[in-house]
C-alpha cells in the first residue's frame, strides 16, 4: 500500500499502523489498543440466521489482552448454529485482525474484530460458512492461477412516517437529491463509517424504487462497493448491513433489506459483481472485448444458477421479487447491459478513456491506459442472502465453468440482445426459468450438490440443513396462492421486513 492510500483510508488502524489491514499482527492491535485508550473489545461473527453477533470483552491487562488475541474465547455453537448438537457444542471464535475497525456508535472506546470458527481440535469448522468460502477460495486459485475479486449492490429501503413536504414520487426515486430524498443524509452517513471500518465504497444513491402507503413513506436507497477479495467482500456487506440498521435505529426509522416490500413495487436486490484477476491484471476482457475466460464464468454460474438461489434467495418474498417487469431476473440467460437478464456484462470503459478529454479540453494530462474494470453482475440474490454461502457457491460455479467441456458454444447459446419480457423474447431460445418458491430451490440444489460438495467444500450436512429450512417454508406455489391478496401479501412481506 502505498503511502497516499494509506492517508486517503479512513480505517483508524491502517493510518495509524501505517500499513494494509491485511499486514495487521496481533502486536499492532495491541500497540493500537494500548494508544487509543480503547477499553472495550468485540467479536463479531455470523451464525445461521446471516447477522452478526457479539461477544464483549473488557481487557484488564495486557496479559489478558494477549490471551484474548491469540486464543479467542469459547461459546455454545448449538446456540449460534442448527446443524451443532447440544451434546457437543463448544466451539472457539477466533479474531481475523486484518478485520478490525473503531466502533463509531459507542461512547466507550470500543474495537470490532470479525471471527472465524474452531472446532475442539483447534481445527476450523468445516461447516462453518467462513470456512466454506475459504476452502472454496483456495482450491480455485491453486487449481487455476485466478484471484477471484467480487462486490455487491446493497439495496434497502427506509421506513419512515409520512412527510407532505417534497413528497416521494411513486417509483421515480433514481439519484434524486434531498429534499426528494429525505434521508440522503443518513445514507452519506453510513458511507463515511462504512469507509472507516474498512470497507472499499464506490459510492451510494438513492434508487429508483420510492412511493407512500398508509401513512408511510418509503425510500429506496443503494450503497455500492469497490472490487476487493472475494471473501473480503463479504466482510463488507455485513458490516454495512450492521451499520445501516444502527443508524436506522438511532434515526428512528426502520431499515429493511427485504427483497419485497410491497406488490407493485421495485423490490430490493443484491447483484454480486465478479472478475478473475492474473498477476494483478484483470482477465475480463482480450483485446477490448469480453474474453473467452469471462464466458466460461459466466456459463459455470448460469448452469448452477438454480441451486445458487437456496444461497442467495433464501425466503418466501425473494420470489415475489423474481418476477417479470420488476428489473429482476426470472429466466436463466446472460447479455450486455441488459437488465432482464440473470447475468449482465456492465459498461467497462474498455475503449472509452476519451470522454475525460472530450469533456475537458484544458486538460493536457489525460490517463489512456487506464486498467480495465470491466466485470459480470449476477442479478437475481438478494438481501436475505446467506452470504458466506453464495460467494462460496459462486466460487464453485466460476471454477466448475473454467472446466465445462463447450462451456464457449453453451455461452453463445444463452446470450440474448434483446429485452426478454418484450416480443415473446424467453421463447426465442427456449430459456429455462429460476425456481419460484424456497421449495423449488431446495429441490435444484439437491439435484446439483455433487458440483457444491466436490472435496468437500460443502459439507454434505449443509447441503442437507440449508435445503431442510427452504422447505420448512412450505412456500411452494404461493406467488399463485397470494395473488391479488394484498391484505395476505402485507402479512408475508412484514414477517420477513428484517431478514439477514
Amino acid at each position: 500500500m502505498k503511502n497516499r492510500d494509506i492517508l486517503l483510508n479512513q480505517n483508524e488502524l491502517v493510518q495509524y499502523l501505517k500499513k494494509p489491514a491485511n499486514e495487521f499482527t496481533r502486536e499492532d492491535i495491541m500497540r493500537f489498543i494500548e494508544a487509543k485508550g480503547i477499553a472495550m473489545l468485540n467479536f463479531r461473527y455470523v451464525a445461521d440466521d446471516g447477522k452478526l453477533k457479539s461477544l464483549n470483552f473488557v481487557p484488564f491487562g495486557r496479559d489478558h489482552l494477549e490471551s484474548i488475541l491469540t486464543a479467542g474465547e469459547r461459546v455454545d455453537g448449538s446456540s449460534l448454529f442448527s446443524f451443532v448438537e447440544s451434546g457437543s457444542s463448544d466451539l472457539y471464535v477466533v479474531p481475523r485482525y486484518r478485520t478490525a475497525f473503531v466502533n463509531p456508535f459507542t461512547e466507550i472506546p470500543t474495537l470490532e474484530i470479525l471471527c472465524s470458527f474452531y472446532n475442539n481440535e483447534g481445527k476450523p469448522l468445516e461447516s462453518a460458512p467462513e470456512f466454506i468460502l475459504r476452502k472454496a477460495y483456495t482450491r480455485l486459485k491453486e487449481n487455476t492461477g485466478y484471484n477471484m475479486k467480487a462486490f455487491g449492490e446493497l439495496e434497502y429501503y427506509i421506513k419512515s412516517p409520512h412527510d407532505e413536504l417534497y413528497p416521494l414520487i411513486d417509483q421515480k426515486g433514481y439519484h434524486q437529491s434531498r429534499p426528494f430524498a429525505k434521508f440522503e443524509e443518513l445514507r452519506i452517513k453510513a458511507l463515511e463509517l462504512c469507509a472507516k471500518a474498512g470497507c472499499r465504497i464506490k459510492y451510494g444513491h438513492s434508487e429508483v424504487g420510492s412511493f407512500t402507503q398508509d401513512g408511510m413513506d418509503f425510500e429506496q436507497h443503494e450503497i455500492e462497493f469497490l472490487p476487493v477479495e472475494v471473501d473480503e467482500a463479504v466482510d463488507q456487506l455485513l458490516i454495512a448491513k450492521w451499520i445501516l440498521r444502527i443508524l436506522g435505529y438511532e434515526y428512528g426509522v426502520e431499515v429493511s433489506f427485504a427483497p419485497k416490500i410491497t406488490v407493485g413495487n421495485a423490490g430490493s436486490g443484491m447483484h454480486i459483481h465478479m472478475m478473475l484477476e492474473k498477476d494483478g491484471v484483470n482477465q475480463m476482457v482480450d483485446m477490448g472485448n469480453l474474453s473467452d475466460t469471462a464466458k466460461k464464468m459466466i456459463v459455470g454460474i448460469l448452469d448452477v444458477s438454480k441451486s445458487l438461489t437456496a444461497f442467495g434467495n433464501t425466503i418466501p418474498t425473494s420470489y415475489l421479487r423474481l418476477v417479470p417487469h420488476q428489473e429482476a431476473p426470472t429466466n436463466i440467460c446472460w447479455g450486455d447491459r441488459n437488465r432482464s437478464v440473470l447475468i449482465r456484462v456492465p459498461l467497462g470503459w474498455n475503449g472509452a478513456m476519451g470522454m475525460i478529454k472530450d469533456a475537458n479540453p484544458a486538460d493536457t494530462d489525460h490517463f489512456e491506459n487506464m486498467p480495465s474494470k470491466q466485470t459480470v453482475e449476477l442479478r437475481s440474490p438478494d438481501g436475505s442472502a446467506d452470504l458466506y454461502k453464495l460467494f462460496a457457491g459462486l466460487v464453485v460455479a466460476v471454477e466448475h465453468g473454467l472446466s465445462m467441456k463447450n462451456s464457449l458454444k453453451k455461452a453463445d447459446d444463452l446470450y440474448v440482445n434483446y429485452n426478454i419480457f418484450s416480443d415473446n423474447g424467453s421463447e426465442k431460445k427456449n430459456l429455462e426459468s429460476l425456481p419460484a418458491s424456497c421449495w423449488e430451490s431446495a429441490e435444484s440444489l439437491i439435484a446439483q450438490r455433487e458440483i457444491f460438495e466436490k472435496d468437500g467444500v460443502f459439507p454434505s450436512g449443509v447441503i442437507d440443513n440449508v435445503a431442510s429450512k427452504l422447505k420448512a417454508y412450505n412456500d411452494k406455489g404461493l406467488s399463485e396462492r397470494l395473488y391479488n391478496r394484498h391484505d395476505e401479501i402485507s402479512k408475508v412481506v412484514i414477517q420477513y421486513l428484517h431478514c439477514s
